[in-house]
């Protein structure tokens, strides 16, 4: 079996503080001490292991500025994601909900049937 190149986001993206990390990202670039000082809870070392994973997995990009490195959110690896595991059931959820809509037109569901029984299919 040959290893999916989405893996890695995967990975990345199955931690809550790396998915804080990116959330903080996703408000507009952060310097590296900004992003560890958001997380006094963990350790410098434990920011950047983790800030590591991100950019292995592409999530992140990191530009040095003098001195100073500034990370930004890359959402490419995201929207990969999105267009291979989400889009693909869009129409399926969309066609079910209009199914569901046809079958509960509106006031439906303001009191039971008018048998007093529930509808089966």
């Amino acid at each position: 079996m040959a290893k999916d190149d989405l893996d890695p986001v995967w990975k990345a993206l199955s931690d809550p503080t790396r998915r804080a990390i990116l959330d903080l990202l996703h408000q507009g670039p952060r310097k590296t001490t900004e992003i560890v000082e958001a997380f006094p809870h963990l350790t410098r070392f434990g920011v950047m292991k983790h800030m590591d994973v991100l950019r292995e997995a592409g999530l992140m990009i990191t530009r040095e500025e003098g001195r100073q490195r500034v990370n930004s959110l890359n959402a490419v690896p995201i929207r990969q994601i999105y267009e291979r595991w989400v889009s693909r059931y869009q129409e399926f959820w969309a066609d079910s909900l209009l199914r569901l809509q046809d079958d509960f037109p509106a006031g439906a569901g303001d009191g039971p049937p008018p048998s007093g029984r529930t509808k089966h299919k």
